[in-house]
């Protein structure tokens, strides 16, 4: 019965692991791919996609840009058509929780889904496949994402709904719907809420009265959501989500420092369990836990990464244990894309994020390593 799934579920992992033993190689066949698709756009034609051959030429070609060099480029796919930036139509539009300032909208492509949907699925099927294989998902998963119906916004000559990328992306993503969300995607858009107090209280105590009395096995989410929705429950009904449900791991995103900051508070919140990492956003699902150590290793077969460190630019998988520097991520639909995040190697392709790209972040940082140390 399962032998058509394991076999898709293997060769994904596998191909993850193919690209951690030799990233150089897997890098440039990303680079390949992701060229094929920048030569159809306008915007690729202008930085010669299709004359680049190496990391060094693309590197010159394109510049590394950040949201606000390209949302411009957004405004026009709108009210131009898509081929200007991107090599596919959108299928729909999201958003970000704006925690970092205003929210920002993406499209979201059929490429960008697919590879988002590949490798968000990492972090999950790998654990699963090391304590006893699909068996361990059975059971509920609860349900924390954003709504996915917000706003509208214009797009074809048609109004779009659209809303929070994680609603959006648990909705499309078929994984999600045969893990068993309790409450289901559709459930929480109903309730029309916002990130107001009142939007976050009336959605939380909607997810405590459908979840509270069903089998749950685990959680997927984002690690303040997750925080936020225990401390709700415990002030409003007297319990932690240990008291209702015995889960056997906590699947955390979306933030730095998840297993410094939030990992002990979880645990106490949730019940003593495995906490596994995954390193996930708008923009894509970059990297995840691999096993017990408390660091992610990325998807080098699929997007390609460079960091700009204290000595230049260079790959992700150049830096030395102990370097840090800022992510430039290239995807499906973003070339050289800033993305804001700070970034620190562990050795082996371990990594850990460490926050956003602030001065008092980064002032932190180096008074940490010049005082404590990094061997975290």
């Amino acid at each position: 019965m399962f032998e058509d799934p394991i076999g898709r579920i293997n060769r994904n992992l596998a191909a993850w692991e193919e690209g951690l033993q030799n990233p150089q190689t897997a890098q440039e066949k990303v680079l390949h791919v992701l060229l094929k698709g920048y030569s159809k756009t306008d915007y690729g034609r202008i930085h010669r996609a299709s004359e680049i051959t190496s990391i060094g030429e693309y590197r010159k070609s394109f510049p590394a840009v950040t949201f606000a060099d390209i949302e411009p480029l957004f405004v026009d796919v709108r009210n131009k058509g898509y081929s200007g930036f991107l090599d596919e139509e959108p299928i729909t539009w999201v958003m970000t929780r704006g925690t970092t300032g205003q929210s920002k909208v993406f499209p979201v492509t059929p490429r960008h889904l697919q590879d988002l949907i590949r490798c968000g699925s990492r972090g999950v099927l790998n654990f699963a496949m090391q304590n006893g294989g699909l068996s361990f998902l059975a059971g509920g998963v609860l349900n924390l994402q954003f709504p996915s119906n917000i706003r509208v916004l214009r797009y074809g000559g048609k109004d779009v709904v659209y809303g929070f990328s994680s609603g959006t992306y648990a909705k499309l993503n078929p994984m999600m719907a045969g893990l068993g969300l309790v409450p289901r995607q559709e459930e929480i858009d109903a309730l029309r809420t916002d990130l107001t107090t009142t939007g976050w209280e009336k959605r939380y105590e909607f997810i405590y009265q459908k979840a509270k009395d069903k089998e749950l096995v685990s959680i997927i989410g984002v690690a303040p959501v997750q925080t936020g929705f225990a401390k709700y429950i415990k002030k409003r009904h007297g319990v932690y989500p240990r008291d209702l449900w015995k889960l056997r791991v906590i699947y955390s995103t979306s933030v730095a420092k998840i297993q410094q900051n939030y990992a002990p508070k979880l645990r106490s919140m949730y019940g003593d369990v495995p906490l596994v990492e995954m390193y996930t956003a708008t923009e894509g699902a970059f990297a995840q836990q691999r096993d017990e150590l408390p660091y992610v290793a990325p998807n080098y077969d699929v997007y390609l990464f460079e960091v700009e460190t204290g000595s230049g630019v260079k790959m992700l998988h150049e830096m030395e244990r102990g370097e840090w520097g800022r992510v430039i991520v290239s995807t499906a639909m973003l070339p050289r894309y800033k993305i804001g995040d700070l970034i620190e190697a562990m050795g082996k392709n371990y990594y850990r994020v460490f926050g956003r790209d602030r001065p008092s972040v980064v002032l932190e940082h180096v008074l940490w390593r010049l005082f404590v140390g990094w061997a975290f």
